[in-house]
């Protein structure tokens, strides 16, 4: 299927590594010239010479907090100088969820909340608050929020408040814009395997015990298809919300977990 993404341009936070180096990576593949932000440059850079070489797109590597209002200004401003136009943004920069310490109630301080919330639903707002004006003069776009599947499971008390404030946040998103011909999703990854999860699986074992054989089975355990999703799968499904063919999907939440929980959602 051809996805009609050739010549389109986007912005992907987080975009270094992990579920955003993935999603980067297939909508270059897709004809897409991508820039990523992330925090560190050193790792900006380097994924940006990877990809661009694995695609033959041009791979634009930012440095941005996206934390910090000015910072996300100043990202989409250098991003609309170098690519002419803003398509597509991706909002994926935020503390991975599920591979920490999970803090109990009294553990919830309120600098552990603030910064959580501050970087992934502030700064996925400021990102689309900062793009929505360059969409609407053009007639089109897409935002793709990165949420979890914690937005539908209690387990992580400020997990969950995060991810159900991003998929709040995406429905009303997608009435306002969506007139200006902006399509606002949210995707809820669940367990996804990426580059780091090799070295979590080990020093869970270690700490455990156990094989990391054993420990990989056990995260298998909490979806249907019993294996962890790769990140490269969750960028299938961001690449196709953020092509024309996805017209039709806006304001609703795609689950990319591979059939989490019993709970039934429609």
């Amino acid at each position: 299927m051809d996805l009609e993404l050739t010549n389109k341009t986007a912005i992907v936070t987080g975009g270094s590594k992990g579920i955003g180096k993935a999603i980067a990576r297939e909508l270059a593949r897709e004809g897409v010239d991508v820039v990523i932000a992330a925090r560190s440059l050193e790792a900006l850079e380097a994924t940006a010479r990877e990809l661009e070489a694995e695609t033959g797109r041009r791979i634009i590597p930012i440095q941005a907090d996206t934390g910090n209002d000015d910072a996300v200004r100043n990202l989409v401003q250098k991003a609309t100088k170098a690519l002419g136009h803003i398509d597509i943004l991706v909002n994926n920069a935020a503390k991975p969820g599920g591979q920490g310490h999970v803090p109990s109630l009294e553990e919830i301080t309120n600098d552990l909340f603030w910064d959580d919330m501050n970087v992934k639903v502030m700064g996925y707002l400021r990102c689309a608050r900062e793009v929505a004006p360059l969409m609407k003069k053009r007639g089109w776009g897409r935002i793709i929020n990165i949420s979890g599947m914690a937005a539908r499971s209690s387990g992580s008390t400020i997990g969950s408040m995060r991810n159900v404030a991003v998929s709040a946040m995406t429905k009303n998103m997608a009435d306002e814009l969506g007139p200006y011909g902006i399509n606002v999703t949210v995707v809820h990854p669940g367990a996804t395997r990426t580059e780091a999860t090799a070295g979590l699986v080990e020093a869970r074992a270690r700490a455990e015990g156990v094989s990391g054989t054993e420990i990989e089975e056990g995260m298998a355990q909490r979806n249907t298809v019993r294996r962890l999703i790769d990140a490269t799968e969750i960028a299938y499904v961001v690449a196709f919300l953020a092509s024309p063919k996805a017209g039709s999907i806006t304001g609703d939440a795609i689950a990319a977990g591979g059939g989490s929980g019993p709970g039934i959602h429609y």
